[in-house]
């Protein structure tokens, strides 16, 4: 493989740790995971748009409370059991961006919901799912804010601009005495594939425009949009047209990872999560370390987007200063391969890995090790790790 590309890369200023951590070790700047915090709080801000973060990254209520903090409006979860976990700690509005058919799921996120007093909101896209949601109202003596989730050109789940379904979904939504509807919600997850930023930015427009259609075809047959939600971190970072946008919903931005960077929409120096690991075993042609597929997870990027191999490894030297970036070519569950292109690392020698989707990372781990500016690590535990239900 040529990677004379990567050996030019400038090398990223990782900032003082102690050597002497046990590893594999998932560590996370504190300093950089509050400027991404500020970042997308300022774009909130300078739009006029409300912020509410997919906890689906960082699984950490600690994070959580630092995005509210920042501003945010509430937050975004896939599960209903990752919902409750931060319904509660307390999060005072929570959205369920999943459609939850299940009844007996539906009953447990709202009975705890209504226990904590948590502005709890759940989406639909099928007559199922409105079925569902109605049902569950019913059962709780609740109404249940519900949003109509729309394809934007992922194609994965929603229902698009031009589908009769959507009119006939959100009306059905809107007459019913168990269900609020609020507005219309998505996910432009394939501005992952783009090439550059160029592209995200595309995607982004695009997604803008199409809400838009979507929310006047609506409020023309008498179903009032009060909230457009949109959300992906690339096209947050890269858009320019948050007309009629009322809240984005980003995720992966408060650690970034290679897609971001690869993208054009993030610097190395901006990714605040990476993976400490150590040489094992070597021989001509790999370098094997203690960071595997249960670490790193075998992941390209978000929705199968982005890079071939399984991430970058920086060679840490005495002092901590980092070397030219290697390449991870393969993985087995517990060992990482680097590929061995004459770098001088010993067995026992460290290296430091950003990795493909740090999202993916952070569900294989229980705790973080959270980096002060001296270098000093407190844990941060994961408290909806696993959480898939």
């Amino acid at each position: 493989m040529d990677i004379t590309h990567l050996q030019r890369m400038s090398v990223p200023d990782f900032g003082p740790f102690p050597l002497d951590v046990e590893t594999p070790c998932v560590l996370v700047d504190g300093a950089r995971l509050a400027a991404n915090i500020e970042r997308v709080a300022a774009i909130g801000r300078c739009h006029r748009v409300a912020v509410r973060p997919h906890i689906k990254t960082h699984k950490s209520v600690d994070i959580a409370r630092m995005q509210m903090q920042a501003g945010a409006c509430g937050v975004t979860a896939s599960k209903v059991d990752e919902a409750l976990v931060f319904v509660r700690a307390g999060i005072p509005s929570v959205t369920c961006a999943y459609p939850v058919l299940d009844g007996a799921k539906l009953d447990r996120l709202l009975a705890v919901g209504r226990d904590y007093d948590c502005d709890l909101r759940c989406l639909a896209d099928s007559d199922a799912g409105v079925t569902a949601l109605h049902q569950a109202g019913e059962r709780a003596g609740l109404v249940i804010p519900v949003s109509m989730k729309i394809d934007v050109g992922l194609h994965r789940c929603g229902v698009a601009v031009d589908d009769p379904a959507l009119l006939r979904l959100a009306s059905r939504v809107h007459h019913s005495p168990h269900l609020e509807f609020v507005g219309i919600l998505s996910h432009a997850g394939q501005a992952y594939a783009a090439k550059d930023s160029a592209g995200v930015l595309a995607v982004a427009r695009a997604e803008a425009t199409l809400m838009r259609r979507a929310k006047a075809l609506l409020e023309e047959h008498g179903v009032p949009v009060s909230e457009v939600s949109v959300g992906s971190t690339p096209t947050v970072l890269a858009s320019d047209d948050y007309e009629g946008i009322t809240e984005i919903r980003p995720g992966n931005y408060v650690f970034m990872d290679r897609t971001p960077v690869r993208l054009g929409l993030a610097q190395q120096s901006e990714v605040a999560l990476t993976v400490l690991a150590t040489v094992v075993s070597k021989n001509e042609q790999w370098l094997i370390i203690d960071a595997g597929s249960k670490t790193l997870s075998s992941d390209g990027g978000a929705h199968g987007a982005g890079a071939t191999d399984f991430g970058l490894a920086y060679p840490l030297g005495a002092g901590g200063e980092l070397g030219a970036p290697l390449v991870i070519g393969r993985l087995s569950e517990e060992h990482g391969w680097i590929i061995n292109e004459g770098a001088n690392l010993a067995i026992g020698d460290k290296v430091r890995i950003v990795p493909n989707h740090s999202c993916v990372v952070v569900n294989l781990r229980d705790r973080l090790a959270l980096m002060g500016a001296g270098g000093e690590l407190r844990s941060m535990n994961i408290d909806a790790r696993g959480l898939i239900r």
